[in-house]
């Protein structure tokens, strides 16, 4: 499933944040492709937005914290496999 993702990392001191968007997503993890490099064992933490065609409602976004497990280079991105630690939904806009 390719659903919208704003990932946040750590590189070096300063905090990133970059879209991106998953190929496989899970109940425990997914699978994502951009082209900045990760290192397995590195925190990683993303918002993914389920859009409305899939809740059948508006769109829900969820934060999540998790772990990267894998990484699969291309020769024009990056590969990531996350595994989701913990996960909690956001509140939606009134």
């Amino acid at each position: 499933m390719t659903l919208p993702l704003m990932i946040r990392f750590a590189k070096g001191a300063d905090r990133m944040e970059q879209q991106a968007r998953t190929r496989d997503v899970s109940f425990r993890g997914l699978y994502f492709v951009m082209e900045t490099n990760f290192e397995p064992g590195m925190p990683v933490e993303f918002v993914l937005t389920l859009p409305k065609e899939v809740t059948m409602a508006g769109d829900v976004h969820i934060q999540c914290y998790g772990t990267v497990v894998r990484v699969d280079q291309a020769s024009d991105h990056k590969g990531i496999a996350a595994r989701i630690d913990r996960y909690e939904f956001l509140p939606t806009a009134a």
